[in-house]
């Protein structure tokens, strides 16, 4: 019966071989009890991705749960970090340094809680935003050359209220409605930028 599953969650895709040529790493906690928070959007971005790729997550390694998937006719590793979100770097660096991939074919996928729910902001490279899981990939890698999908997760419902506490609140049903189709884009996204059209996903997506 799982196997069925399996096979209706990741449709089965032609071996491959030969070297990793980019990384996609989306951002989160790894216990259950943060699944669906808003801070783990970028790790259920990458589950769609990993979907749509018909690529499993069931390697453990690199600190992270991490599959292979070819898509657009690249070899790409997709990778959940398991060293909880402010450790991220440790994780990054690690496939970075294996696999010799350069900060610009490293596409990093996480939540922005100054975006609305659903929306999408893509950027060429920057700075950490704030983001401390951005931050200690930065710090340990000593780049700021990552191509980056930030996921809108909303702002705080007053400025009173706990930081911490907002990233690791859950999604309404509502919200996670949106993001249905918001996950969809960051695959559209992911496709565009393996294909060198990062300008292209930018106008298309950024809102």
């Amino acid at each position: 019966m799982f196997s069925k599953l399996k096979e209706c969650l990741y449709p089965s895709t032609p071996a491959m071989s030969g070297p990793v040529e980019f990384i996609i790493a989306g951002l989160g906690n790894p216990e259950a009890k943060y699944h669906q928070t808003r801070h783990n959007a970028g790790f259920m971005a990458i589950d769609r991705i990993a979907q749509k790729a018909g690529c499993p997550m069931e390697r453990l390694k690199y600190k992270s749960m991490c599959g292979t998937a070819e898509i657009e006719g690249k070899r790409v590793l997709l990778m959940k970090p398991t060293t909880y979100m402010n450790l991220s770097g440790q994780a990054v660096q690690e496939a970075m340094q294996f696999y010799k991939v350069p900060a610009e074919k490293v596409l990093v996928i996480y939540d922005d809680i100054s975006l609305d729910v659903g929306k999408m902001r893509i950027r060429r490279k920057g700075s950490d935003g704030g983001h401390n899981g951005m931050k200690n990939i930065i710090y340990l890698t000593g780049k700021d050359t990552f191509p980056r999908v930030k996921v809108g997760v909303g702002n705080k419902p007053h400025p009173d209220y706990d930081l911490a506490a907002w990233v690791l609140s859950k999604f309404t049903e509502a919200e996670l409605k949106t993001l249905d189709a918001t996950f969809n884009n960051a695959w559209e996204a992911a496709r565009l930028v393996l294909l060198g059209q990062i300008d292209k996903a930018m106008n298309q997506f950024n809102s």
